[in-house]
């Protein structure tokens, strides 16, 4: 049996500039508490504000949803550079 991959659309709901909850998100670069960085099936999102949090994370359903004061969202295309430990943030997250 071939295994269906289902291709979700991408989706960004933002309340009052500090929650925020996002569909279509393939992986998670970067996270701190003035920047995240994702990737998403519209290209990479990076968004900077302060006091950030990822309050919730389901990369096979490609949800995440974020908590904060939301100072810009900024899409961009391109190769994604790779942190200099080589392993991706969840990785080394979860080590």
């Amino acid at each position: 049996m071939e295994e269906k991959q289902v291709k979700t659309g991408h989706k960004l709901q933002m309340t009052d500039r500090e929650t925020g909850s996002i569909s279509g998100v393939k992986d998670v670069v970067a996270f701190d508490d003035g920047e995240i960085s994702l990737i998403t099936n519209a290209g990479m999102l990076t968004i900077k504000g302060s006091e950030l949090h990822v309050t919730r994370l389901d990369l096979d359903k490609q949800e995440v949803d974020i908590a904060g004061q939301v100072d810009s969202l900024v899409y961009s295309q391109g190769t994604v550079l790779k942190s200099k430990g080589g392993d991706g943030m969840l990785k080394r997250l979860f080590k």
